[in-house]
């Protein structure tokens, strides 16, 4: 195990962060428990997590400050001083972003949020004191180096949140239905109550809404959720572990915190069936995850992708 994964699996294994942990958690549940701010917080109007949006700016201009102050003269100075002050001034809207995630977040993806978080805050304690220092005559150059040094630290961790412990993904991002009309039950079987079905493994939540069958993803693009075990209300249905509301005819998102709408199928009745099929494009959920897996898309020249059988059909992975 090379170093850096060593030290993410020991962060990620750490029980002594959960007291810790558990104690935030009940401080920012409290100070968030608006559900119009957690809305906002959660990005669910841009499409997907604000929080690594909202971080530009502040790591932008604090991070650029630094660079001024070693590569630069002594006449940028000021320049690099507004440019903490910026950065200061833009970092709460982006904590409180990372804040209102986290909260939905349980185990190591929580030790390590905990840490990432903890990083950053001594990164802008450290840029707040070299802005005094400046303030005050002085270079701020030593406060500054810190605070860069601290920042790196909590975006390399905030780095293994998203694309080491999906933190933030779309977890339908590799689930692939099938593209042919493919029989799943009898009609009669579908009711106004929610239903789950497995397509070559890949769960699909069925009801009816105004007499006909519809089809989502099972799978909360969130946190990954079976959304059949949820609550059914006014043509959504409710997540039934963080709350997320998803308009059942066509995937939406109604209310946060997911971001991402549920992959939709197509549906259609015939001789007393229910059939299902999903037109796909894009490339990760074209190349199959599931028991059938049997073609794979390779990048072809020129950036198209071609069709490549494999001499075996892959074996099932964890979706």
């Amino acid at each position: 195990m090379r170093g850096s994964e060593q030290i993410f699996d020991r962060i990620e294994r750490e029980e002594r962060i959960d007291p810790v942990a558990g104690r935030v958690s009940a401080f920012w549940t409290s100070a968030l428990r608006s559900e119009k701010l957690r809305d906002v917080l959660s990005g669910r109007q841009l499409g997907h997590p604000l929080h690594p949006a909202a971080v530009l700016v502040p790591a932008g201009t604090l991070l650029s400050a630094t660079l001024l102050d070693v590569t630069g003269s002594a006449e940028l100075r000021p320049a690099a001083r507004r440019l903490i002050g910026l950065g200061l001034l833009s970092a709460p809207a982006a904590a409180l972003a990372g804040w209102s995630d986290w909260l939905d977040t349980a185990g190591a993806e929580r030790r390590v949020g905990l840490v990432h978080a903890a990083s950053n805050i001594v990164g802008l304690a450290s840029y707040a004191v070299s802005w005094r220092q400046r303030r005050r005559g002085g270079s701020g150059l030593a406060a500054s180096l810190a605070g860069a040094t601290a920042l790196g630290v909590g975006g390399w961790l905030g780095g293994h949140l998203a694309y080491a412990l999906g933190v933030g993904v779309d977890t339908t991002a590799f689930q692939h239905g099938p593209t042919d009309w493919t029989d799943v039950l009898a009609a009669s079987e579908v009711t106004t109550e929610l239903r789950q079905v497995e397509i070559d493994g890949v769960p699909v939540l069925l009801t009816r809404l105004d007499g006909r069958v519809v089809a989502i993803s099972d799978r909360c693009t969130h946190r990954g959720a079976p959304l059949h075990e949820g609550e059914r209300t006014d043509g959504c249905v409710r997540c039934p572990w963080h709350g997320s509301q998803f308009d059942l005819a066509s995937g939406e998102v109604v209310r946060s915190p997911a971001t991402r709408p549920q992959p939709v199928y197509e549906v259609r009745e015939t001789a007393g069936r229910v059939e299902l099929r999903r037109s796909e494009v894009r490339s990760l959920r074209a190349n199959p995850v599931g028991p059938s897996a049997g073609r794979e898309l390779r990048p072809a020249r020129g950036g198209d992708h071609a069709a490549v059988t494999t001499a075996e059909p892959r074996a099932s992975q964890p979706v």
